[in-house]
């Protein structure tokens, strides 16, 4: 553990570190937001800070590979490498899209590109979570592949609307697949492919953390599409990469008593709350028979702001499900399923509360108010 809290912590101090003077490039070069109906900050920011972020991931990688422990990642350097390049791919992608708005087919022609990098360099689903079915040939298997990185890049990128809202939902979503991974290696006795994933983690929430500073309410810059691209594509990354191991321990890939499949299903529970919006916007956007990447205020975060939150205070509610949801999901792993589920029902319950509690409050404000003037109108008798 403590060779991952160092890799962890290279990569937090080193995006920490690397922030300001990504920071200053930024507005020396104009790269910074407008301000947008649809957005909810009153001044500009600098749109670059995901460059930052690699980076830190970078700095992390980088030190893991003068550690003893992670030796065998490094023996065969092509799954990291293709991991590298694909995150480099999307990094330039986001850095062109923050700087001149490119058209959205560009955004997900360089998305596809990632997932075809990864599937090129050996790493791709290999079984699906139900009763160890293959997931087909290699071209099936390419293509879901290709799918679930497009999906899980533009579900991260779609909730990056509030300060410090994707760096610490992906923080908190990473720390609780990297416990998972980690766990997981030690109890099946190997390193491999469970290890390269959590390193992916741990680098993934180091960078997190050390942005965080600079990025939450009120921010000194936002991540852009550089960085919330590149958080999805490497949460995405470590969950393909999980799966590779189902079929090599049919038998031993068992945790209590939670089937083997938990590394597939695990990112996509960390997964709800960018999904789920994703979902609700596309849908959304449908209907008004807008394209599926238009912009608009109809995000979960906006909700919430709008229901009577403050900026900060949305961004930590949003923090609560993502814990619940993260950390509820593999705590079946170790505890009583029955311990589990009667604190989730609990926890799930006071969030929804907390969730639903100001907007009830503001609809019961508004419906008195009204009834108040239509009595005044009326007049007494």
């Amino acid at each position: 553990m403590i060779y991952f809290l160092i890799v962890l912590t290279v990569s937090a101090v080193a995006t920490y570190a690397l922030t300001p003077p990504v920071r200053r490039m930024s507005l020396r070069l104009g790269i910074y937001t407008g301000i947008r109906s649809r957005d909810i900050h009153t001044e500009v920011k600098p749109r670059w800070g995901g460059v930052a972020i690699y980076f830190g991931m970078l700095a992390g990688i980088g030190i893991s590979a003068l550690i003893p422990l992670f030796s065998g990642i490094f023996a065969d350097l092509t799954q990291i490498m293709g991991v590298i390049l694909a995150m480099t791919l999307i990094m330039v992608t986001g850095m062109a899209d923050d700087a001149w708005d490119i058209h959205w087919l560009i955004k997900l022609a360089a998305q596809i590109g990632s997932g075809v990098l990864l599937v090129i360099h050996g790493i791709q689903l290999e079984v699906m979570p139900v009763g160890w079915l293959g997931v087909g040939g290699p071209l099936l298997q390419g293509l879901l592949t290709i799918f679930l990185v497009v999906l899980t890049i533009n579900a991260f990128n779609f909730i990056d609307g509030l300060d410090g809202l994707a760096a610490g939902v992906a923080a908190i979503g990473g720390a609780a697949f990297f416990m998972y991974s980690y766990l997981l290696t030690l109890a099946i006795r190997e390193f491999e492919p469970s290890h390269l994933v959590t390193l992916l983690m741990a680098v993934l929430v180091g960078s997190c953390l050390g942005f965080l500073p600079h990025n939450f309410y009120p921010s000194k810059l936002i991540m852009g599409d550089t960085g919330a691209m590149l958080l999805g594509f490497v949460m995405a990354t470590g969950a393909v990469i999980a799966t590779s191991s189902l079929e090599l321990h049919q038998e031993q890939f068992r945790f209590r008593n939670i089937p083997a499949y938990m590394p597939v299903l695990l990112p996509l529970a960390v997964m709800v709350l960018p999904v789920l919006d994703l979902v609700l916007a596309v849908i959304r956007r449908a209907l008004r028979g807008q394209s599926p990447f238009a912009p608009d205020r109809g995000h979960l975060h906006h909700k919430l702001l709008d229901s009577g939150y403050s900026h900060a205070q949305a961004v930590l509610l949003l923090y609560l499900w993502a814990g619940l949801i993260a950390f509820g999901s593999i705590s079946f792993n170790f505890l009583s399923w029955q311990l589990v589920t009667a604190s989730m029902i609990l926890t799930l319950g006071i969030a929804t509360v907390l969730t639903l509690g100001p907007g009830m409050r503001k609809r019961v404000r508004a419906t008195n108010r009204r009834s108040a003037a239509r009595l005044a109108e009326e007049g007494p008798g």
